[in-house]
């Protein structure tokens, strides 16, 4: 060979020797990386060493026990995940240490030879899987074949044919779970597959997508969507249409986030379309159902109520991730990355219906709440799956939770009275009804809100699926203050009924009318206000039966969590509950109260003794509340009604409108939503001239009657339900 052919060779393979890896294998690395990351915790490792017994068990798992409510073996799987993460991490005193790597083996075989199978389908196909992949990547060529063979047959139970994979929160999260399969297999072709699939579930749902949940009604404009992101960025998990936004919507959301930012900057990198989506659905589905987007809303909470959680806030890592995506919304989602690292931020203001899953959440820099309602449409909660969330029959029933840190209610299942859930309107009985009836269909169509995006009321004609009860329910939202309404309270029940106005930990003294309570129970005579920890609670028509106690109650996470490795100790805590009696068998009962978060008791009874609000009717046929611009109605039958002086307007069907006045009181905007979702338009009536025109309404003037007539056209099938909000000109 000449030195010139000798050059040349020595080139290629020095070429060869530098080939960039390619995008499938970056991908790859990148999986493997985000395995073995975390740092170690090197105390717990030793633990785990020192409990493991001979066989390669660990105490404390009843190995012979796969139901539903016990499988501890998860403790058995996260174990040998730490064991493998400690083996090879850099912040491990143990990094490859033989005794580790032997306990390792041993822990693994024995799962091997066992193949422990649930008979949770989400642990065989989900749970499982996720540890296996986990040991798999982090020890890769330090596993035998035959680990690396069995391993690979238990993890490629997450397949696109099994029973988990169907259209819903899990879908994506088994597709992703696949794809790290195949990934490790180097399958590449069958990996881009299951990338596209995962792509692709950033979608909306409709019910040509899936499963189609028939409520029985002849109903053309109103086709419930299936499972997966609705059209008002909530989500469901279920054909029962249950709110699971942030539970198994977070889950969703995650996965599809996980394989997004690991394909970024490769020729796998996903669309901008799916991508703009999920930014849009965590913003306006998500965080609007957290307290200022970084604690969940215990009002969207299911059965994972009875679960402890973490004081922490919830982690800026997703709303990072999304960052490095895109551009899109960028600064909406720096200010909750910055509110979940608790640096300062900008708590947004907004009000917001989510019309196919009936909740409502408000929210000022003060303080966030909600509403939590149902309708023939949706079912009341979610079933207590796997032995949890025993005590839920109540909690769709009008729950109206407040917020002013989001740590009202953390871990208070314990020494929560199921019977006095805020807001609600419950007969009171001594026990619980079983927990096979927790899950119940709504009986009443009339459910729903308006609203313009800042401001709202509720409307929720109540009927109980569980007791004989039932009751028009309203909350009419303004900036430092919302009004609560309830009339037509009618039971035939044997027990008494009460409408709970809140039920939270104690902090602090307890106020009323300027005395400070002592810790005891209270009935409360002709009280006009009531003020704890930073919130006022006013009576405009005095005494109702108003209720108050402020003292220790003791309980255990058992009475709604059967699950094994649950604490069964007692514990307790101070609570505050304050709540409206309306005695046995009420006909026609009514309550009258105004909330006024972030205040101190100086505010509180200022307000108290001039409000600047008004409630206009509070009856079976309209409830009403006037705040300076702002005018509420819910109307349950047509009726005329006088928004300033001798200006009125006549609603043709019921609705429920909200009008912003100008200082004239002339309208200057209109908003209409219609709860039943069966009006095709809203027809009003004035007295005076009125003028608006836009693609969604008709106007005419009735020389006749000297009125004019507005007929708006209503959302429609997916948007049923959502408030239409039109301008008027007043330029007459």
């Amino acid at each position: 060979m000449n030195l010139r052919n000798f050059f040349i060779v020595l080139l290629l393979a020095s070429s060869f020797g530098c080939e960039k890896p390619s995008d499938f294998e970056i991908i790859r690395d990148r999986i493997s990386k985000e395995y073995t990351a975390p740092a170690v915790d090197n105390e717990h490792i030793a633990d785990i060493l020192a409990t493991m017994q001979e066989d390669g068990t660990w105490p404390g798992i009843d190995y012979a026990d796969t139901s539903r409510i016990a499988f501890r073996h998860t403790v058995h799987l996260d174990n040998m995940v730490q064991m493998a993460r400690a083996y090879v991490n850099k912040s491990s005193r143990l990094r490859g240490d033989k005794a580790l790597k032997a306990a390792l083996d041993k822990a693994l075989d024995y799962w091997l030879e066992n193949d422990f199978v649930c008979e949770n389908w989400w642990n065989n196909q989900i749970g499982t899987p996720t540890a296996m992949l986990s040991i798999l990547y982090t020890m890769d060529k330090k596993l035998s074949r035959k680990q690396t063979e069995e391993m690979l047959r238990i993890a490629g139970r997450a397949n696109m044919n099994a029973s988990g994979a169907r259209p819903s929160g899990d879908r994506v999260k088994i597709a992703a779970l696949l794809a790290k399969t195949l990934a490790f297999e180097r399958d590449e072709e069958g990996f881009e597959d299951a990338l596209r699939i995962i792509e692709g579930e950033m979608k909306y749902y409709k019910p040509e997508d899936g499963a189609f949940y028939d409520d029985g009604r002849d109903n053309e404009n109103y086709f419930p969507s299936g499972r997966g992101l609705q059209a008002d960025y909530s989500f469901h998990h279920r054909i029962d249409r249950v709110n699971n936004t942030t539970s198994y919507g977070v889950g969703f959301f995650t996965a599809f986030v996980e394989f997004a930012t690991l394909a970024e900057g490769t020729k796998y990198a996903f669309a901008e379309e799916p991508v703009q989506l999920a930014v849009d659905y965590y913003l306006d589905g998500v965080c609007k159902q957290m307290v200022f987007g970084r604690t969940v809303d215990p009002g969207v909470m299911n059965r994972d109520i009875a679960r402890y959680h973490s004081p922490a806030f919830a982690s800026a890592e997703p709303v990072e991730a999304l960052l490095s995506l895109t551009d899109y919304r960028s600064e909406e989602l720096e200010n909750i990355a910055a509110a979940r690292r608790g640096e300062p931020s900008e708590p947004e203001s907004f009000a917001k219906f989510f019309w196919q899953s009936e909740h409502f959440v408000f929210q000022r820099p003060g303080f966030y709440t909600s509403v939590r309602m149902y309708s023939v449409r949706n079912r009341n909660m979610e079933e207590p799956y796997n032995g949890e969330g025993l005590t839920n029959h109540y909690r769709g029933d009008g729950a109206n939770y407040l917020s002013i840190d989001g740590s009202e209610y953390l871990n208070i299942t314990p020494v929560f009275n199921f019977r006095k859930v805020p807001g609600a309107t419950i007969v009171q009985a001594d026990t619980m009804p079983d927990e096979g009836s927790i899950q119940k269909d709504g009986l009443t169509e009339f459910v729903g809100a308006v609203t313009d995006g800042l401001y709202g009321a509720v409307a929720f004609d109540f009927i109980s699926p569980h007791n004989p009860l039932s009751a028009r329910k309203a909350w009419f939202f303004f900036d430092d203050k919302y009004v609560c309404l309830g009339t037509d309270i009618n039971s035939t029940d044997r027990a008494p009924v009460a409408t709970t106005v809140n039920q939270c930990y104690l902090e602090g003294p307890v106020t009323v009318d300027s005395v400070v309570l002592p810790q005891d129970e209270y009935a409360l005579d002709s009280v006009l206000w009531v003020h704890h920890d930073s919130v006022g609670y006013i009576f405009p028509a005095g005494s109702q039966g108003v209720m108050l106690k402020n003292r220790i109650q003791p309980g255990t996470w058992k009475k709604a969590n059967r699950q094994k490795g649950i604490p069964g100790d007692f514990v307790e805590a101070g609570m505050f509950t304050l709540w409206i009696d309306h005695g046995v068998k009420p006909t026609g009962g009514k309550y009258e109260y105004i909330v006024m978060p972030a205040a101190d008791t100086s505010a509180v009874a200022a307000f108290a003794a001039a409000p600047d609000v008004e409630v206009i009717e509070n009856s079976k046929f309209l409830q009403a509340v006037r705040s300076d611009k702002i005018v509420y109605y819910i109307f349950y039958r047509p009726a005329e009604v006088a928004y300033t002086g001798n200006l009125t307007m006549f609603a043709h069907a019921p609705c429920a409108v909200m009008l912003r006045l100008n200082d004239m009181g002339r309208i200057e905007e209109l908003t209409v939503s219609d709860p039943t979702r069966e009006l095709e338009y809203a027809e009003f009536t004035f007295n005076t001239r009125v003028n608006t025109i836009t693609d969604y309404s008709l106007l005419s003037w009735n020389t006749v009657t000297d009125t004019c007539v507005l007929s708006v056209r209503l959302p429609v099938m997916d948007n049923a339900g959502k408030s239409r909000i039109l301008p008027f000109k007043n330029d007459f």
